[in-house]
């Protein structure tokens, strides 16, 4: 086999790595240049959904039910356990 095949494949093959490798550089220095603006804004990226939605009179009073029979569990099993 004749030296300049070689030479070709090595070529060949040595190109295709180096682009390879270009676009993981352009990559690390995307995600370099996004860890850099989110340092200069002084903290982590804000949320996509921004805020809360308001809840029903409703709903918050479902919420606090819920949370009131809850409580009174814990209390009635601490109770027991106390007493057991």
């Amino acid at each position: 086999m004749p030296r300049t095949s070689r030479k070709l494949d090595d070529t060949a093959l040595l190109e295709a790595a180096l682009a390879g490798l270009e676009l993981q550089r352009q990559k690390i220095e995307e995600q370099i240049a996004q860890v850099k603006a989110r340092l200069s804004r002084g903290g982590a990226a804000p949320s996509p959904r921004r805020g809360r939605r308001p809840l029903s009179e409703a709903a918050r009073k479902r919420i606090a039910a819920a949370q009131k029979r809850r409580w009174a569990e814990y209390r009635k099993q601490q109770q027991q356990q106390s007493q057991g």
